[in-house]
């Protein structure tokens, strides 16, 4: 049996009120032992269900997006003069703070942040918990494969459609990267940097996402090219038709009913696809993503 990993771990929390310290973690920093910044893995929950129990007002996009910028400094490694520490004690005035780090060994970092993250941020699930379902389900697929693939902390996350549109646009993005190792085999040439974009769209109770990014798309093409002289493949992840859950929850519905209902949603489903699939959006299921995710670990130099 291989020779485990000496590492050190340190746990990130939310403190809402630092007079009374009350806290709950949000987030582990796992790194081998006596490694560089650069070396650190983090990540932070995707329930924010604690956080919310303990303070309602809770600015869960800001966590978010700073999760994405610590493992941005991270990355840096010695060339970042700003310790993390320092960075979350400017941004929420103690409101996060950094635990001691403490020993653990690791088979390897993936598993044992898995580990970690369940043992020490994570709600402890029950039984009878309610299924994700719609957007939440498919974001959670996406940000699972992205991690599995070793690249989520390498993607924007949140991006801003303004960015690329115009001031007001409140549409945010999921993430995207730009692929540094694409290759146009139909031109020949490389071009610089082709930006892939990955939205989550819900076709199960209403396509009116399905509607807003195809409106959208060709708005946000032209504004890649304006902006980062490149082309936008913009990629949309939905659920297989065969999961959509009609008539599943009530029994006493007779089956025409159930089946008038199923068609509809089935034709619902259908438009939605060709509304996006009109405007050259890649339309793909959370069955693809490993895919994808693979894709993005070589086209992102891995």
């Amino acid at each position: 049996m291989p020779d485990r990993l000496p590492c050190e771990f340190a746990l990130i929390r939310y403190v809402p009120d630092v007079v009374k310290g009350e806290f709950v973690n949000i987030g582990v920093l796992l790194r081998p032992a006596g490694a560089p910044a650069a070396a650190t893995v983090l990540r932070f929950t995707r329930d924010w269900a604690r956080v919310r129990c303990m303070d309602t007002e809770a600015d869960i996009a800001l966590f978010e997006a700073l999760e994405a910028e610590i493992a941005d400094r991270l990355r840096l490694g010695d060339a970042d003069t700003k310790p993390v520490l320092q960075l979350l004690e400017d941004t929420l005035s103690n409101s996060l703070q950094i635990s001691e780090p403490r020993a653990v060994l690791a088979d390897n970092l993936a598993d044992e942040l898995d580990q970690l993250m369940r043992l020490y941020v994570e709600p402890i699930r029950v039984r009878h918990d309610r299924r994700r379902t719609g957007r939440a389900a498919l974001q959670a697929a996406l940000r699972t494969e992205f991690e599995r693939a070793g690249v989520w902390s390498m993607m924007r996350r949140r991006i801003a459609a303004s960015t690329y549109t115009r001031p007001g646009d409140p549409m945010k993005l999921d993430c995207g990267y730009k692929a540094i190792a694409h290759r146009n085999e139909a031109e020949g040439t490389p071009p610089d940097g082709l930006i892939r974009i990955f939205q989550t769209v819900s076709l199960e109770g209403d396509i009116e996402g399905a509607k807003g990014l195809a409106w959208a798309a060709p708005r946000l093409r032209e504004g890649v090219r304006r902006v980062e002289q490149t082309d936008l493949e913009l990629t949309a992840i939905v659920e297989p038709l065969r999961s959509l859950s009609i008539g599943r929850e009530d029994n006493e519905r007779d089956d025409d009913a159930v089946a008038t209902e199923s068609n509809e949603a089935t034709d619902r489903y259908r438009f939605g696809v060709e509304a996006m699939e009109r405007e050259a959006i890649r339309v793909i299921t959370i069955a693809d993503l490993a895919r994808a995710a693979e894709t993005a670990r070589h086209e992102l130099g891995l």
